[in-house]
């Protein structure tokens, strides 16, 4: 008998489709990521997301770095038409009531996902402890009374413990373990109730709905979100629970497109349990790291260090490395080392306080420099700009690479020009030794150029040509992405040729 759209053998071997949220202008780098970590074909982005198929497992899943969320795709498609009111509302409900086969079959996806993943640590666990050791007559007491013990623990003398955990872990940034130990906790729950619910109709599941464009000024997030609620009553007999869900539907409408989906994990990808204080977003950390070119056995620096949380991204990614962070704040580096201690990397990243225009570094002793120059009230960095980059130019080897995170301020004074020393050509761009600069994300090395929109690489290859070489530093890639409130460029220089300082 052939295998039916809704058959467990059949999802698997095609793949299963995913999206993922991501930062805005972080979308090439996810895209390159998952065609890397997870083989991932049909890889195509809107602005804020990824989508892609992957055959992987929940566990390569986890390992992706540049994203923010991830999730199972029910739906993508045109935007719901902001006609009228009666209209909207019909839509929305189409949404579920036109196609419900493709939900119940990425139900079925998500819950073969999680049972799978359990299956593997359960044998993961059996194979770490593979002989039962032979217990003593008091060690069998002490068994059975812990087991008593246990047996005895009401409901809600459990629940109150999970809720002090949580908010130990989230709110106090208690230590690693109990953080990754909530983490772990959370997702065996997802198991449990994936494993436990067989029956459709026994699922329970709440909404959460983002609107923004047209759409929003004529409903509410919330109103559409009973609307979907409603719906998926009637369709399967659902049942909705806001507390405590077997299920999550996240739903996001606006004026481009329709999008559906069952989030993965309930801790976002970007919630990394192994930073204990939070600076720059581990996102972007990661971003810049990635196209760093690093290498086993180089030398890697982070000048202007603050926390360290690009020198964690890069060091979990690639330890082989000898790191160094810099600064001269006492409470930044103390903070630094702080994660470095709750992510086990104390001994592979080595800390400084030293000003950035004074490295303690001899000339042209390190292959790679990464660093997120410093902007906002607090940091009025003006013409020292200059002065750091010359000291980086210095201390960087003839083909090295510097990473820069430069707010829009930073790239505006270097725009104008100020330190360039190569002549622009005709066209704003540059030539040297290095030759032309190269686009947003060459085909050759990352195969994924072709599904990157031509705005979008028009777009970095403009901010690109328009900043010029800092003497031997020469831009040869450009990315412009968001912080939230704020937007901010990551700049990737190649030094072309010795400085002579």
């Amino acid at each position: 008998m052939a295998a039916g759209p809704r058959d467990p053998a059949w999802r698997p071997a095609a793949g299963a489709r995913f999206f993922c949220t991501v930062g805005r202008g972080l979308e090439p780098f996810l895209m390159r990521e998952v065609r890397a970590r997870l083989e991932a074909t049909e890889v195509e982005y809107i602005l804020g997301k990824v989508f892609f198929t992957t055959c992987s497992d929940l566990n390569m899943l986890k390992k992706l770095k540049s994203a923010e969320r991830l999730f199972l795709l029910i739906k993508k498609q045109f935007p719901v038409p902001s006609v009228s009111k009666g209209k909207i509302f019909s839509e929305v409900q189409r949404l579920i009531n036109d196609d419900p086969e493709s939900w119940l079959n990425v139900i079925s996806i998500w819950k073969n996902l999680l049972e799978l993943d359990a299956k593997k640590e359960n044998l993961s666990q059996r194979d770490a402890n593979p002989q039962k050791i032979k217990l003593g007559k008091n060690d069998t007491i002490i068994g059975k009374k812990l087991k008593t013990e246990q047996m005895q623990e009401t409901e809600e003398n459990r629940e109150c413990q999970l809720e002090k955990q949580i908010e130990e872990t989230l709110e106090q940034g208690d230590s690693l373990t109990k953080r990754e130990k909530f983490q772990e906790e959370e997702f065996q729950n997802d198991v449990a109730k994936a494993v436990d619910t067989h029956n459709e109709n026994n699922l329970t599941f709440r909404v959460s709905c983002r609107c923004s464009g047209a759409i929003a000024k004529t409903f509410t997030a919330q109103e559409i979100g009973r609307i979907v609620g409603i719906a998926l009553m009637k369709q399967f007999g659902w049942k909705a629970d806001l507390r405590n869900p077997n299920l999550e539907i996240f739903i996001h409408l606006s004026d481009i497109y329709s999008v559906v989906g069952i989030p993965v994990f309930r801790v976002p990808l970007a919630s990394r349990a192994y930073i204990r204080t939070t600076g720059l977003r581990s996102t972007i950390a990661w971003a810049m790291a990635s196209v760093a070119e690093i290498e086993a056995g180089m030398f890697v620096l982070d000048p202007m260090c603050g926390f360290g949380t690009i020198l964690l991204e890069a060091a979990k990614e690639w330890p082989d490395v000898y790191y160094v962070g810099a600064d001269v704040s006492t409470s930044q580096l103390l903070g630094a080392s702080d994660n470095l201690k709750a992510a086990g990397l104390k001994d592979k990243i080595e800390l400084l306080k030293v000003s950035v225009i004074e490295l303690p570094l001899p000339s042209e002793s390190v292959d790679v420099i990464i660093s997120d120059i410093p902007f906002g009230k607090k940091f009025k960095l003006g013409k020292d700009i200059r002065s750091i980059l010359q000291e980086l130019e210095r201390v960087l080897r003839v083909g090295g690479t510097v990473v820069l995170l430069l707010s829009e301020a930073h790239h505006r004074r270097l725009k104008d020009g100020e330190g360039c020393s190569i002549p622009l050509n005709s066209k704003g761009g540059h030539t040297d030794e290095l030759g032309v600069a190269k686009c947003l994300i060459p085909e050759e090395k990352t195969g994924i150029a072709k599904t990157v929109s031509p705005s979008l690489e028009s777009s970095n290859q403009e901010c690109l040509d328009k900043m010029p070489p800092f003497g031997s530093l020469v831009p040869v890639e450009c990315y412009k992405v968001s912080l939230g409130k704020t937007d901010a460029f990551i700049y990737k220089y190649k030094k072309s040729h010795s400085s002579g300082l």
